[in-house]
């Protein structure tokens, strides 16, 4: 338990070091910050599949396939409920975030709430990687979960302190983005524990909303600024980190 809480609080408080170099560098060029992304999508994508999506159908029994692949559909869909409602910071970012840095406050602190939304999902992910039993495999997942948020709390920042919200109000509501990923991974721990008969359709599931994140959110994002070469190759390092990581530590 002590494991996950420590876990927990390295993925919430990827968001938190995000801001910070948010405030120190306000002007991230795009093609950085593109590259980043890029990165922690390569290792988000190897995570999924890796450690949720391959152990989903290990533990799934003969029943294996149908848990996965449901809980694979069923976790994107989700996320796609979710993106209905309240639109991303990708969606935000879609033109160029320059465009909005004269948005009111009360549009800016709507996408913030949305981040915040869309942490809780995964941080579930990162939590329910713990039920396979494999600590050092839970760890890279929620690793690389951690990576994806720098680059948010990132980039939350510049517009919140354009609409005339306080630093200090800009850093506190950045950091609340990454405690409800610390909720989430404690509540995705407590509940493939508490129901270890849910187990293989959680992690399909949760492999599900990291697959929907990295194509409808990350990689777009990251070819959207003339940087899709460079973003396609920090994918691919990404990948392969993630997946000779996989190999030393299983």
């Amino acid at each position: 338990m002590e494991l996950v809480l420590v876990t927990a609080l390295g993925v919430g408080g990827a968001t938190v070091f995000g801001a910070i170099i948010g405030f120190l560098f306000k002007n991230i060029s795009h093609k950085f910050s593109d590259i980043v992304l890029s990165f922690a999508a390569g290792v988000m994508l190897a995570a999924a599949v890796l450690g949720l999506i391959v152990p989903s159908l290990s533990y799934g029994g003969e029943w294996a396939l149908r848990y996965t692949v449901s809980g694979i559909f069923l976790g994107a869909i989700s996320l796609n409920l979710i993106d209905k409602l309240v639109p991303h910071l990708h969606k935000f970012m879609g033109t160029d975030i320059e465009a909005h840095r004269a948005t009111n406050a009360s549009r800016v602190l709507l996408f913030v709430l949305a981040i915040a939304i869309h942490n809780l999902p995964e941080g579930i992910a990162a939590g329910v990687g713990f039920g396979s039993g494999n600590a050092a495999q839970a760890m890279l997942i929620a690793g690389g979960i951690a990576l994806q948020n720098i680059p948010e709390g990132m980039v939350i920042i510049g517009p919140m302190l354009a609409a005339g919200i306080k630093p200090s109000k800009t850093f506190l509501i950045a950091s609340l983005t990454g405690a409800v990923e610390i909720v989430g991974t404690i509540i995705g721990y407590f509940a493939v524990s508490i129901a270890s008969a849910i187990l293989p359709f959680a992690l399909a599931f949760a492999g599900g909303t990291m697959l929907y994140v990295i194509s409808d959110e990350m990689i777009p994002e990251t070819h959207a600024h003339g940087s899709q070469r460079g973003a396609t190759y920090a994918l691919l390092v990404g990948f392969c980190v993630m997946l000779i990581s996989d190999v030393l530590l299983g």
